[in-house]
This record gives C-alpha cells, structure tokens and sequence, in this order.
C-alpha cells in the first residue's frame, strides 16, 4: 500500500512564472465563439484554445490562485504529476475532439463542449473540496446540453434524467465535502486514510463513484451517452468518467471496496455489451468496464496499480474516443446507429472501418497497441499484491472486451450482411480526428514509455515479455474463435435491456402520476377551500382593518391635528405685532404671578 500521497504531491513538475488557470482559455473561448462565428473564425478558436493550453501545462507553477474567502482556504491550481498526467490527455483529446467537430455549425454546442473542458481541467487542478465542487457542477451543467443539443425527444428526456442523477450526486458530495469540514476544518482536496474514513468521507466517495459510473449508480451513462450529439459523445466519453477517477486516485487510493467493486464493475459491463443492440450503448457500457479497471488499481493502492490505473485511463481516453468518433460517422452519415439496421458497409465507408477497428483492438489489448500497455500493467499489479480473484475477473473482462468491441461491434456495421444503406465516408475533419487518436493508439503502443514517464510515480515495468505476451494472445485467439463458433448465437437482437435506470425513470413516473393524481387533487381542495374561506377570511380583515384605521388611527392623529390647530387659530388671533401690547401683557402677568406668591 502507498504510505502516504505525500511522495506523489511532491514529485512536481518544472515551474515557471506562467500561472493563468487552463481552464480560464476554455471559459474565454467559450465567450468568443459566437463572435467568432459571425467572423469566420470559429475553427481558429476551436484549435486553437485546446493547442495553446496543451503548451500552457508544461509550465505551469507548482501551485497557484490560492486565497482566503470568507474565511475559506482556497487553492484553484496544484500541477503536480498525477494533474498533469491528466490535463495532458484532456488537452489531446480536446484536441481530437475539436478537429472532429468543425464541421458543427451550432455555436451553442462547441460552448457547451468548451464549459465541459474548463471544468474538467477546474476539478483536475483543484487544490480544495471548494474549488473542486465548483467545477465538478459546471460538468454536470455544461455537459447536459451536449444530450439536449440533438433536438430529439429521447435526448430531452434523456438529458433531464442526467441532470437528475448527477445533482443528486452532486448534492450528496457537497454533503460529505460539509461534513469533513465540519470533523477536521479544512478543505484541502488530499489522500484519505482507510482507518479515517467515516461518513462524510463516503459521501464523498459516493460524489466520486456516481461520476465514474460505478454500478449501481451507472445506468445514466448508457441512458445519456446514445442520445448525445455526435461530436458531443465524443466529449463526453473522455472527460467525466475520467476526472472521477481522478478524484478517486487523488482522494482514495488503497481502498479495499474499490478494488472488488472495480473487478466486478469490468466484468459487468462486457456482460452488457454482448446483449446490447445500439452501437453507442454498447461503447457507453464498455467505459463503464474499462473504468473498472482503473477503479480496481486505485483499490489495490500500490505504486504500479496506481501508474496502472492512470496510464489506462489515458489510453482509454483515446482509443475509447475513437471507437466513438468511429461509430458517430455511422450514425452522422447513415443516421443509424442500431446494429440490426447495419451492414456491408465497407464497402461504403472505408477510412471509418479502418479506424474503428484500431480503436477495437487497441481497447481489447492487442500487443503493439496503447491499450496492451496499460491493460497489462493493471493485471500485473492485482498479480503482484496476490489478488488471484481480482486477476481472473480482470482477464474474463478482457475476453468479453474483445468478442464484443474487437470483433462484433466492426463486424455487425461493415459485414455481417448487405443492408442496402447508400453512405460514404464522413468529412475531412471527422477523419482528421479519428486519424490523430488511430496514430496515438499505435504510437503508445510502440512507444510505452512515451506514456510511463508521465506517470506519478517512477515506472520500470516491461509489458512486451514472453509470458504477458503468450497469455494476450491465447485469450484474444481463443475468443476469434469462440466469435467464429458462435457467431449465429451473436447475432444483435432489437431488444430493451433493464437496468438499474428501472428504478428513478419509474420513480419518476410514479412521481409524475401522484402529482396528476392524489396531489392534484389536494391543491384542488386547498385552492377552493382558500377561495370559500380563506379568501372571505381574508377580506372581512382587511375590512375591519380598514375600519379601524380609519375610526381609530385616523380619528386620532386627525382629532389631535384638528385640536392643535384650533389652538394656533385661538393664538394666532391674540398676536397683533404691537411691541406696546406684549409688554403690557408682560407686565400684568408679573403682577398676578406676584400676586400669587404673596397670597400663597
């Protein structure tokens, strides 16, 4: 187990002077973009912002924008190596993602997508629970619209049901995050330690796990991510899952339940994904198993599992943004995405089944590819603790993550059978896009330890041996031709799948029905009751109030004012402006009051 975060804090990055907050470019960007639109420049600010803050993070200070407010200890950047490992994926895939997305015309959804960035990028530098729940939200908000910018019935509702179950996450985190301050006083973002962990910091652990899609609080990922725009998917696979694991490695690493749930969460997923029918389902399920991985290695909580964890959710964010940008050119130029509707279109479609099927092998582990160098590393680190249990899940993940992704999601769209659909392949800048992430699959692959050195903590594993090797390619041997023996068996079925989103999309219906129903009827009776009653109540008040300010108060302010001013008159009427008369008045006072004295 890691003794302490401390050795990963400290290992900073080299300094300078430069401290703007990346996530500044992105909120500066999204408030020129619709100028930019009207000026013909919006492809300069799309490549240019993510370009400019990829230079940006190789020199950013050790710590900066801290302060007190309100009495608060705020610190909004803290780059060490772990923020940095994750800023420079998020700036490549920002990157990617905004050459694949040129063509959008809609400014509104290319400002969605740079809020989404910034908050991704607040939460990674966020060096307090304020600041980092701060842009945890502007995620949950920015990227909400990115469901509701496709103008589908299904995505509105879709889109609704995400804002629903990650406000609730966030308020269930901003719950933890009061209580610890409540316990310890400060709210700086560090490790915490199994033996002191209570129920603020669970609440907390559940924030995070809501965000990486953790079951059973998964189900919004495969319900929003399908009804996404193209472009907006693309996003989405990359940032928000991501940043929790993030978070989680930050704030939990070493945590038992983690480990076990994260082997069961891999599993889980591919155990979906062989069922699913919808092409993106199927790609927002296999984030959910691929996630569980780095959560498995954030659980384990050594030095290697947590290099394994981090260095897979790198590789995980390009080639799972690829298999995305793969199957978006489907639906973008088919307007298709379920599996029964698909096929022979490689003929058709070329460059976007070339790419695709880098993105499936490289996501199902194949050597020379980015995901052969992380996945490897993760099993290698539950081999190394002596976590046999969590090792067999792990590689049963990786059986399933090849027969589905690897060789039935490319062979349903491109071969299974003539579907008759006229396509061709996507724009440019689409192709653009998925050929960087293709390059970077095979790069990573080639070059592990372009990856290993970003990693928080010093890396001298080899995944290119004989035995790792040996293992690799029976399993991925052994499921072709499993696919091969039981491909009638596979065959996608136009068929809803439950799941756990069962419970709040009927949750919510029943909700919907009382407030028809039985509430309804309530407000009816209170409404009539208040206008019997209430309302007659009410006025017969107001009417002895009235009566009362009028025979009462005004009786006596005005009968005072009236009596006050009859006595100026009565005064006014002995003052004749003589000087002769006062003093003779004067004088025949002082007499009687002489008078008086004396008699007295």
């Amino acid at each position: 187990m890691i003794g302490s975060l401390a050795e990963l804090q400290n290992s900073l990055l080299p300094t300078s002077g430069l401290f703007v907050h990346p996530a500044s470019w992105f909120i500066l960007g999204a408030a020129l973009l619709p100028l930019a639109t009207r000026l013909h420049l919006h492809k300069v600010v799309l490549l240019g912002v993510p370009l400019l803050v990829l230079l940006q993070i190789q020199h950013l200070p050790e710590t900066f924008g801290g302060g007190n407010y309100l009495g608060f200890e705020l610190l909004f950047g803290r780059a060490d190596r772990l923020a940095f490992l994750f800023m420079h994926m998020f700036a490549l895939m920002a990157i990617i993602g905004c050459f694949y997305s040129l063509h959008v015309k809609q400014t509104g959804q290319h400002v969605a997508a740079f809020l989404y960035m910034a908050g991704a990028f607040g939460a990674i530098l966020a060096g307090d629970y304020l600041s980092l729940f701060m842009f945890w939200e502007l995620m949950a908000v920015a990227s909400v619209f990115l469901v509701w910018y496709r103008r589908q019935p299904a995505s509105v509702a879709a889109g609704l049901r995400y804002l629903m179950v990650h406000v609730t996450g966030g308020l269930i985190l901003l719950a933890g995050i009061f209580f610890h301050y409540q316990q310890v006083h400060d709210l700086q973002f560090a490790r915490i330690l199994t033996d002191q962990a209570g129920f603020a910091e669970y609440l907390i652990l559940i924030g995070f796990a809501l965000n990486a899609a953790i079951p059973p609080l998964h189900a919004w990922m495969p319900d929003a991510y399908p009804e996404a725009t193209v472009t907006g998917a693309v996003f989405m696979s990359a940032f928000t899952s991501k940043t929790a694991v993030y978070a989680l490695a930050r704030g939990f690493p070493g945590f038992e339940i983690l480990a076990v749930v994260g082997a069961i969460m891999a599993v889980f997923g591919v155990c979906y994904v062989v069922v699913e029918n919808d092409a993106r389902r199927v790609l927002a399920y296999h984030i959910i198993s691929q996630v569980g991985y780095m959560v498995c290695g954030i659980g384990i909580g050594t030095a290697l599992a947590i290099n394994a964890a981090v260095a897979h959710a790198y590789t995980n964010v390009i080639y799972k943004g690829l298999l995305f940008m793969g199957v978006g050119s489907v639906l973008q130029m088919t307007g298709r995405s379920k599996l029964t509707e698909l096929g022979g279109l490689y003929r058709h479609m070329p460059m976007a089944l070339i790419f695709t099927v880098i993105g499936g092998i490289s996501i199902s582990g194949f050597p020379l590819t980015s995901g052969f160098v992380s996945k490897t590393m993760v099993v290698a680190a539950a081999g190394e603790s002596h976590r046999i249990g969590l090792m067999l899940l792990l590689l049963a993940a990786a059986v399933g993550t090849f027969l589905s992704v690897g060789i039935k999601l490319p062979y349903c769209i491109w071969y299974r059978r003539e579907s008759g659909i006229e396509a061709q392949d996507p724009p440019w800048n689409m192709q653009a896009g998925m050929a960087i992430a293709a390059f970077l699959c095979i790069f990573i692959g080639i070059h592990p330890d372009w990856l290993y050195r970003m990693l928080p903590f010093p890396a001298d594993f080899v995944p290119y041996t004989g035995p790792r090797l040996s293992e690799t390619l029976q399993i991925l041997g052994f499921t072709g031709l499993g696919f091969y023996l039981l491909v009638k068996k596979l065959k996608p079925e136009d068929v809803i799948n439950l799941d756990t989103d069962w419970v709040y999309r009927k949750g919510t219906a029943l909700f919907m029905r009382l407030a028809r129903g039985p509430v309804n009827l309530v407000n009816d009776i209170v409404g009539n009751l208040y206008k019997t009653v209430g309302l007659r109540c009410t006025m017969a008040t107001a009417r002895a109030c009235s009566l009362f300010d009028r025979q009462g108060i005004d009786g006596v302010v005005d009968g005072s004012a009236r009596g006050v001013v009859s006595q100026g008159d009565r005064v006014r009427r002995h003052i004749t402006g003589r000087l002769q008369h006062y003093i003779g008045a004067s004088l025949i006072a002082l007499f009687v009051v002489l008078a008086l004295v004396l008699w007295l």
